[in-house]
């Protein structure tokens, strides 16, 4: 892997742990030499990623909107930043040329970004990894609830595989470097 999207954020959550994650990933992902994409925000858990990568020595890109731009939201650190008039334009933007997805614990935002990957996924326009890196269990509900879609017939137990996930980012990026694309041979 060359790049990676990550998804967090635009808070840094009510407990330290939620930080040390984010910090931890842009450490490791820049001593990777992996590029990372992500939302050009210099607050929340979007900041502490990019101060981490660019602490490192990473390579990373901001795609962020003209309008959270102009409310002074944009990491000014990040040199490589790519305005977008639209979140729409920019969540493509965020996965074109990536060789996967980490998502950080976050919001509506990140979540939006995460299900509209696993969609592409799932419609094979995206055949990359969509990682969830489940800190302490933050997403421990969501992972229940996509088995719970798998139970009760509303997602295919192969499409439910396209969301991988892990606690740690060791064993998450292993996971990610393993991954194969399947393409479904039936859709219904």
């Amino acid at each position: 892997m060359t790049s990676i999207a990550v998804f967090c954020g635009a808070n840094k959550g009510n407990q330290p742990w939620f930080e040390a994650a984010a910090t931890q990933l842009g450490k490791t992902l820049a001593e990777r030499n992996i590029r990372v994409l992500y939302g050009g925000g210099s607050v929340g858990l979007m900041g502490v990623l990019a101060d981490a990568v660019l602490a490192g020595g990473g390579k990373i890109t901001g795609i962020i909107t003209h309008q959270l731009h102009g409310l002074e939201l944009g990491h000014p650190d990040v040199k490589d930043m790519i305005h977008v008039e639209t979140m729409s334009e920019r969540r493509v933007l965020l996965l074109q040329n990536t060789d996967g997805v980490i998502t950080l614990p976050g919001g509506y935002g990140s979540m939006d970004e995460h299900f509209e990957a696993l969609t592409l996924a799932q419609l094979q326009q995206y055949r990359k990894p969509v990682g969830l890196l489940n800190v302490r269990g933050y997403y421990d509900p969501l992972i229940a609830m996509m088995d719970k879609m798998v139970e009760y017939g509303f997602l295919k137990p192969d499409n439910r595989h396209l969301c991988i996930d892990a606690p740690g980012i060791p064993e998450l990026l292993e996971k990610m470097t393993a991954y194969e694309y399947k393409a479904l041979e039936k859709w219904v």
